[in-house]
């Protein structure tokens, strides 16, 4: 079965909207604040069951398996035709959304990444010696703010897929082209 740009936007294009759907619920999943609970010279923070750590982590975890395909498939070689990638990067468009994507896609990791790995240590270092500790929970946005990014990178990478599809087809028309001319040449 050969993969078609098509079928590598749709993996993509899936792969990203699970990453923003794992991202959003994790979001509202997340408690406000944990329940203080005083004890001797130690205040131990109770918390209710929370999904949003897992939640997270797949969220991230489709993310990047969004973000490689999109870059793999980029540079992937169609009906057994590969294109020199300076080729590919001559276009200014191409150019342009392949960096977006991968800068949207390294900030969509880290708001992703950093609430979830806040809240996990807060699940598990509930035990303070600060009397006055209020039980806190990751900062509240981040990981709705990282799902939206994490869609917006599987976007751009639809984007530079379809610009690198543009360049192919431009490049092996010229490549005919030159052919087509030595051929006249040469007969």
């Amino acid at each position: 079965m050969a993969v078609t740009i098509k079928k590598a936007a749709l993996i993509v294009a899936f792969l990203g909207v699970l990453s923003f759907f794992f991202g959003v619920i994790a979001e509202n999943k997340k408690p406000a604040a944990g329940t203080p609970i005083p004890g001797k010279d130690v205040v131990i923070c109770k918390y209710p069951w929370d999904p949003s750590v897992p939640l997270g982590y797949l969220s991230v975890a489709f993310l990047i398996l969004s973000s490689f395909a999109g870059y793999w498939f980029l540079f992937y070689p169609y009906k057994g035709k590969s294109v020199p990638q300076s080729v590919l990067f001559q276009n200014t468009s191409f150019f342009v959304f392949f960096n977006v994507a991968l800068f949207t896609g390294g900030l969509a990791a880290t708001l992703l990444l950093w609430p979830t790995i806040t809240e996990h240590l807060h699940l598990t270092r509930k035990v303070h010696h600060n009397m006055d500790t209020q039980c806190p929970t990751a900062k509240t946005g981040l990981l709705g703010g990282g799902a939206f990014l994490s869609l917006d990178s599987a976007l751009f990478w639809l984007v530079a897929l379809m610009l690198a599809d543009n360049a192919r087809e431009d490049h092996f028309d010229e490549v005919e082209k030159d052919i087509k001319a030595q051929a006249h040449v040469a007969a």
